[in-house]
């Protein structure tokens, strides 16, 4: 069901593209293979029309490892060195101008802005919004888009067919529903490979990420009659296993996956000394509302946030808020 905040349809996005010439094209920051995958498959489509485009990238770090397999990377540069004003600028996947990085001033001088997205949120941010929480991915939006402008083909199968498949754990999460599996099908149908998205992204781990995932381990706590599950890592093990943060990513799933758990969390320090959370949920728990008591947001069931403090503050306070939010009256850790 579309958001209060929608006031237009895919199909009258798709006219305005078609009566505009030059288009900037960006999704949040630390983008994950949803969010790649339908910034990509934007850009690819409307350099096929003829468009003047840019994909730019919200902040000036590295697209993760397993993502690099993705088409036409080469086709993305970072915000900051962008100088252009674009006749329409473009987000997907992000529902918010602070989640755009350092591509927030590109956004804020553009003629026209549109938002298309599956994150739900109170408020809006472009003159063109569309934002439908129960698509599983916004890769099906922007799929969906792509019909009506009649570009569909190969590479643009294999970069929504990505973010599909990505943001719904190979189609295990509880956002898999008919429409997911209808629109797997059409792009397998255009000559993407469920294959090769599995292996490059779900079979594809490095040493460092084995290593990470064996201090995470070792650090495990359960609470609430072991329903909840939390861990954390530190810069210094990031230093000690040569790790970077894409190594992480796959950590929060094997919490997950342990029999009994209803809820998964992972406190991480960064480089900058902040502490990301990440939290999972393996039922109709809703960890957004977590996310979002921390600034932060996502969907019911997957959230992340940044915690303002230390490592041990957080890792006092945010089991705390988990509990308290998530699980019944009278559970005790």
């Amino acid at each position: 069901m579309i958001t209060p905040q929608t006031n237009t349809t895919l199909e009258t996005i798709a006219q305005v593209i078609r009566d505009h010439e030059s288009f900037a094209v960006c999704g949040h920051v630390n983008p994950d293979g949803d969010c790649l995958g339908s910034q990509l498959a934007l850009v690819s489509a409307l350099k096929t029309m003829g468009k003047d485009v840019v994909g730019l990238l919200a902040k000036d770090d590295p697209i993760d490892r397993n993502l690099r397999f993705l088409p036409s990377l080469d086709n993305l540069i970072f915000a900051d060195n962008y100088e252009g004003t674009p006749d329409v600028f473009i987000a997907v996947d992000v529902p918010t101008v602070e989640r755009l990085g350092n591509a927030g001033a590109v956004h804020d001088r553009a003629a026209v802005t549109i938002t298309i997205d599956h994150h739900r949120n109170d408020t809006s941010m472009a003159q063109y919004n569309y934002v439908d929480p129960d698509a599983a991915a916004a890769c099906i939006l922007i799929w969906e888009l792509l019909g009506y402008l009649d570009v569909r083909n190969e590479e643009v199968a294999l970069d929504t067919l990505t973010g599909l498949i990505t943001d719904t754990g190979r189609f295990s999460y509880q956002n898999t529903d008919s429409h997911a599996f209808k629109a797997a099908a059409e792009m397998v149908s255009y000559g993407a490979s469920p294959a090769l998205v599995t292996r490059e992204f779900f079979q594809n781990r490095s040493e460092a990420s084995i290593a990470l995932e064996q201090r995470m381990l070792e650090r495990r706590t359960y609470a609430t009659n072991t329903e909840f599950v939390y861990s954390h890592l530190l810069k210094s093990d990031f230093e000690e296993c040569s790790a970077i943060k894409a190594d992480a990513e796959a950590l929060i799933d094997t919490l997950r996956s342990i029999a009994g758990v209803r809820v998964a969390l992972i406190l991480r320090e960064n480089e900058q000394g902040e502490i990301r959370g990440s939290l999972r949920a393996k039922d109709d728990t809703d960890v957004a509302q977590v996310a979002r008591h921390f600034g932060g947001g996502g969907h019911k069931a997957a959230a992340g946030f940044t915690f303002k403090g230390s490592i041990e503050e957080a890792l006092k306070e945010v089991p705390r808020v988990v509990i308290a939010m998530c699980f019944a009256q009278g559970d005790h850790a």
